[in-house]
């Protein structure tokens, strides 16, 4: 369980979706936002620009408007405190600030504020903060439009001239409702893009998603074809993309025409094959079974002729001894062309009926032959107490278990221990035939199990092997819907075996 969270954790997660109508859908709402933001923010510049330039056309006429003199009796309020002269001039809009240096260094300066008004105040307005008008006077008597913060009054738009009898004259408007006006522009703008990148993404899924039903029905169609068992047998291979789907005039149309041709392609090819097989498969059959008697007969007269030289006629040693071989020989190709004959009905599927049978009394009895067979050999065998059985042929099943153990007595050096383990795991019965002799090549490993296949010649101590017995014991395990592996290096072999319950 740990080493599958490791195994999540060591993975690395994918920020982007991995399906290709998931990359669709997240790359047109990325370009959509790319289009938002861009439009967004030409938006901003260009109105800033404009209410920019409509702010100076203002300061410029403010500016232009303090050069003038204010009207008689427009302040009646207190000597001490009076506002500049550039802000008792009509015009003037509320936060214009104002500062007028004199050509003898006296400074006044002030905001213009909104409120009530009196006719001794006409023109209320608030001192400006020192710290603020030292900034105000640092700056340069050019005549440029300047953007200045001044702190407690906030950001202002200024510009400094010089007056007709030498004052220095600076004149400011807020720059409050430019930002204002910006700052609202950009949310409601963030606001409407987000809604439509989100309309804009739901229907996107909606379009997208009936873009790609011909191509989800083309995968379905490979995805069909892919779980067909394409090996072995006869293949009925009729499965197509819909025509719907092969309309040369599309890009997927184009994909599922060329699929369905190639389908045709791969079906007649499967079809030569299976007819070759068969021819093969009935030349096996009808020559093993016609092989049958003439074998029979061979051996039949051979042992006549060495019995009549039993019996008191004189057969010649050396003709004894041919005799003897032809028999032994006849004997050999005897169980050759039963092997094949036995895998050319395994493989035309013409098997025999199935019924329980005791499996542990099989495997007992195969042990016991082979203990029989091979005294220099070491037989252990390990099966529960209680009968275990499957459904199957019995002869057959015999056939696996005595072919597992013949393989390990003939490719083995005497003195080798072979055991034989059956055993029941969840749903499963097991056998197990393993032993400690020197292991199988590597390069032999893969093809154990392929018929006429031979081992190492180190594995071998006595010729007379057809290759065909592990092949038998794969076709048979095939035929009773089981599976059978093999496991080896040096000092262990273990062939598995595993039939349903």
């Amino acid at each position: 369980m740990s080493s599958n969270r490791q195994a999540e954790h060591a993975r690395p997660r994918r920020l982007l979706p991995s399906s290709l109508r998931g990359k669709l859908i997240a790359q047109v709402i990325a370009l959509l936002a790319l289009v938002c933001l861009v439009v967004g923010l030409v938006t901003e510049i260009a109105l800033r620009s404009f209410l920019y330039h409509q702010l100076d056309d203002r300061l410029a006429a403010a500016s232009e408007r303090g050069t003038r003199q204010p009207p008689p009796g427009s302040w009646n309020g207190s000597p001490n405190q009076p506002p500049p002269d550039s802000l008792r001039v009509p015009g003037q809009g509320i936060g214009t600030l104002a500062v007028v240096v004199f050509p003898d260094g006296a400074v006044r300066a002030g905001v213009l504020r909104g409120g009530s008004t009196s006719s001794n105040n006409p023109f209320p307005s608030d001192p400006v903060p020192s710290a603020e008008l030292r900034t105000l006077l640092s700056l340069p008597s050019d005549g440029k439009r300047r953007s200045v913060d001044l702190g407690e009054l906030g950001d202002y738009r200024v510009v400094s001239v010089r007056a007709p009898d030498g004052a220095l004259l600076i004149t400011g408007l807020p720059l409050a409702e430019v930002d204002e006006t910006l700052w609202r522009l950009g949310f409601i703008f963030g606001g409407v893009a987000l809604g439509g990148l989100l309309i804009a993404g739901g229907l996107g899924a909606i379009t997208i998603r009936q873009t790609m039903r011909p191509l989800d029905r083309l995968a379905d169609t490979a995805s069909k074809v892919s779980q067909l068992q394409l090996d072995r047998g006869e293949v009925a291979l009729s499965i197509r993309v819909p025509p719907v789907d092969t309309d040369t005039r599309t890009e997927v149309g184009k994909v599922g025409a060329a699929f369905n041709q190639m389908l045709g392609h791969v079906g007649a090819a499967l079809n030569a094959r299976q007819a070759s097989e068969s021819r093969v498969r009935q030349f096996v059959a009808d020559a093993s079974h016609e092989l049958r008697t003439p074998l029979a007969a061979i051996r039949g007269y051979a042992e006549l002729a060495r019995r009549s030289g039993d019996s008191g006629d004189s057969v010649p040693p050396d003709i004894a001894f041919a005799l003897g071989r032809v028999e032994s020989e006849s004997a050999r190709m005897t169980t050759l062309v039963e092997d094949l004959l036995l895998l050319a009905r395994l493989d035309s599927g013409r098997h025999r009926v199935y019924e329980p049978v005791d499996f542990s009394r099989i495997v007992a009895d195969a042990v016991s032959d082979a203990h029989v067979a091979g005294r220099d050999h070491r037989w252990l065998l390990d099966v529960p107490a209680d009968p275990i059985t499957v459904v199957g042929d019995a002869d057959q099943l015999h056939q696996v278990v005595l072919n597992l153990l013949n393989n390990a007595r003939t490719h083995t050096p005497p003195d080798t221990v072979v055991t034989t383990k059956l055993s029941v795991e969840g749903d499963e019965v097991v056998l197990r035939v393993s032993d400690n002799g020197p292991g199988i090549a590597p390069e032999v490993l893969p093809t154990v199990f392929e018929r006429f296949a031979r081992g190492d010649t180190s594995r071998s101590r006595a010729a007379g092997s057809t290759g065909l017995g592990l092949a038998i014991v794969a076709a048979v395990v095939a035929a009773h819907r089981g599976r059978v592996g093999v496991e080896s290096k040096p000092g262990h072999t273990e062939f598995t075996v595993r039939f349903p319950r």
